[in-house]
């Protein structure tokens, strides 16, 4: 290879590598990416799919910002430039709206949801208005006048939206510089002035979320197990993450099944909630309210569980993926029934159950049980004991507790689950007396301003995380009541229940990790490294996993129930790492688990002195059985699956008419031929413009 031919080489690469260079430039130049985008997904089951997509390469609309619901004519019928992509402020992310934009689907090409910085005052929910409607207790066998919320609608504020299936992007986009960016394109070149109609060029947006599975979880789980190359790519998930759980007093877990002599109170709160849009699921009064009151409970519990001779055992339950069908109760059920759990539900005594406990309108609780169990009356017996128990518990606290006055079935709740396997003695304990006092349930304004957690302006995050909330009191005066009326149900005296109190300022941090930021100094001190590589400074998202993944919270109650209800022991990281106290120790771990949390750092010094903690803390596995048994069709079990997707992300771009993009596209063809043309003359008389004189291959020096 001569000089000549490197020299050409080389000056090829330099303007393959600038022209790289300069098409990013003009990328840039022509599309402006959005930070901040949270879509609505593809959801499946056994008979059908819900949630939104876009197509393969994207959708593109013109941006048009809904001012009324008036307004939504000129994106249906009269506007000129369809498809839309119709920019929604969150008062008109209603029902009526969204459907009829959804039966005009082909005049719109996505829609994106300006989140507000308050929440709407009439109250929404995209939910259903009897949530988790046929995977409860009550059917046609059992109780059938109560099923179908035929006695009481729970959630009368459910517009049903995240259960539609819609063939176009929706997402979420943050009220911040990018939304004002969206507004002020449309006011430069897409608004109507004065009826007439906007002229090119347009703002418009293109939203990518092509979601992979189609139909039902049947046909995605079928097309999962088809491979088709080296690496085959799965197209859905089933919905999964863990069950967490403690026994107040060790149990053989390594031994399944039932436990000779063993009887257990389950205390039970969901893991879980979600939203319209899958990454934003804060569930402050769904979720939360329940999770920190049952923890505050049980540290409020450590000490009194382990001085006193009790005749029950309580055992501490966070199930996950209750708001699908109750993924996690279903589980811990099905194992009990196949030994696959530590204990059976021959072990299990009663249940109390503890659900929306936000305090929402005034300081009353309800005690809602099961009329159909309650028929039989040693069952019937259990069940008054057990409110008889909370009932004193409440005393002198600043919270009262209440039976409901009619016959009316029990909320959407785990312990139907249990009663679906056998009658059980159970009470769960919720805010309201009937329909939900909670007027955002399952929505992304289930938030912290929903439980009225206020703090004084001014206030650093430090100085927030050590701020006593009155939400924060309140909860501890629910958690108190709780932890006492557990103990006096495990068999404890009354007497020594004074003593049992919770922490107010705990359960102020506990709610401020979860709802506010997990990435504090309080949580950080006893997490252990995988958990602290998960901490955010953002609200907690509530909604579940899939398969081989696990949600924040998950980390968040497994480290806050290991430090509230564990003892710290002294041994060494490796010992506690191997889950035993000393090298020759092989028991232990049958009956404990030993978590190293990172610990906090001494003054003056930036490396953290780490300590073991050992606990009754383990995790089962909350998947829906029918994954397990490859019934994708049961009508049983949860089967909700989630699709896989490529790409999330969405753009603004102008975009030029119809007729100055063919005449570009006509100049483009012609500059095209005329260089194929060029290229064709050079190329054929090459020897006469590129020849260079040769000396004779004789000529001699």
């Amino acid at each position: 290879m001569d000089f000549l031919t490197n020299k050409w080489i080389a000056y090829l690469a330099l303007c393959l590598f600038f022209t790289g260079v300069c098409c990013n430039s003009v990328e840039n130049k022509i599309y402006i990416k959005l930070n901040y985008t949270m879509p609505c997904v593809r959801l499946l089951n056994a008979t059908h799919q819900i949630g939104c997509q876009s197509s393969l390469s994207g959708d593109v609309g013109v941006l048009h910002v809904l001012e009324s619901e008036e307004n939504l004519d000129w994106v249906l019928h009269t506007g000129l430039h369809p498809p839309y992509m119709v920019i929604l402020e969150s008062p008109l992310f209603t029902r009526s709206i969204m459907m009829k934009l959804k039966n005009g689907s082909s005049r719109v090409a996505g829609v994106a949801v300006v989140a507000p910085s308050v929440n709407p005052p009439q109250g929404f929910s995209p939910h259903t208005s009897c949530p988790n409607e046929n995977s409860g207790v009550y059917s046609e066998n059992y109780g059938p006048g109560l099923a179908h919320c035929n006695t009481t609608v729970w959630n009368p504020l459910g517009n049903g939206l995240s259960y539609e299936e819609f063939d176009f992007p929706i997402f979420s986009l943050k009220d911040d510089n990018d939304t004002q960016l969206i507004r002020q394109c449309y006011v430069d070149h897409n608004r109507p002035v004065n009826g007439s109609d906007p002229q090119y060029p347009l703002c418009a947006m293109q939203l990518f979320s092509h979601m992979s599975a189609v139909t039902n979880t049947a046909t995605c789980m079928r097309r999962n197990s088809i491979s088709f190359s080296i690496s085959p790519e799965g197209v859905c998930d089933p919905l999964s993450d863990l069950n967490i759980w403690a026994p107040a007093k060790p149990l053989n877990t390594t031994e399944k099944g039932h436990k000779v002599g063993e009887s257990v109170v389950l205390a039970t709160a969901r893991l879980d909630s979600r939203s319209f849009f899958s990454d934003i699921g804060p569930g402050a009064e769904s979720a939360a309210s329940g999770i920190v009151t049952l923890l505050a409970a049980a540290h409020a519990l450590r000490n009194a569980t382990q001085e006193a001779q009790l005749d029950r055992t309580i055992f501490y339950t966070f199930f996950h993926g209750e708001t699908f069908d109750y993924i996690g109760s279903s589980r811990i059920v099905y194992d009990m029934e196949k030994n696959q759990f530590p204990i059976d539900l021959d072990n299990v005594h009663s249940v109390l159950e503890i659900g929306q406990v936000g305090l929402h309108s005034s300081s009353a609780l309800w005690l809602h049980t099961d009329p159909v169990s309650r028929r039989n009356s040693s069952t019937d017996e259990e069940v008054k004991n057990l409110i008889h128990n909370l009932q004193a518990a409440a005393a002198g606290l600043n919270v009262s507790v209440e039976e409901p006055g009619v016959t009316q079935p029990l909320p959407p709740s785990s312990f139907q689950r249990f009663l679906r396997a056998r009658p059980f003695p159970g009470v769960v304990i919720e805010d309201h007396n009937s329909s939900f006092t909670n007027k955002y349930y399952q929505s992304m304004f289930d938030n912290t301003d929903n439980l009225n957690m206020l703090y004084p302006p001014n206030l650093t995050p430090e100085e927030q995380l050590n701020h006593v909330t009155d939400a924060a009191k309140s909860l501890a005066e629910v958690a108190t009541m709780v932890a006492r009326a557990l103990f006096v149900q495990a068999g404890g005296e009354a007497s020594q229940t004074s003593s049992i109190k919770a922490d107010e300022l705990m359960v102020s941090r506990m709610l401020y990790s979860f709802l506010v930021s997990s990435n504090n100094s309080w949580l950080q001190d006893f997490a252990t490294a995988e958990t602290v590589s998960h901490l955010s400074n953002k609200t907690a998202n509530f909604y579940i996993s899939v398969e081989q993944q696990i949600s924040l919270p998950t980390f968040l109650v497994q480290s806050l129930l290991v430090n509230l209800t564990g003892s710290t022991v002294n041994v060494t990281q490796e010992d506690c790492r191997n889950q035993r106290e000393n090298k020759d120790d092989k028991d232990s771990k049958h009956l404990y688990s030993y978590t190293w949390v990172q610990g906090a750092a001494p003054p003056n010094s930036t490396e953290r002195e780490g300590f073991c903690v050992r606990s009754t803390v383990r995790w089962s596995k909350a998947i829906s059985p029918a994954f397990e048994l490859n019934d994708y069709t049961s009508s049983n079990y949860s089967t909700w699956t989630e699709s896989r997707w490529k790409e999330i992300k969405g753009r603004i771009f102008l975009v030029a008419s119809h007729d100055l993009e063919m005449l570009t596209l006509g100049v483009g063809i012609g500059v095209l031929l005329t260089s194929l043309l060029l290229t064709y003359i050079i190329s054929s008389k090459a020897d006469m413009l590129f020849s260079s004189g040769r000396e004779p291959t004789t000529a001699t020096y």
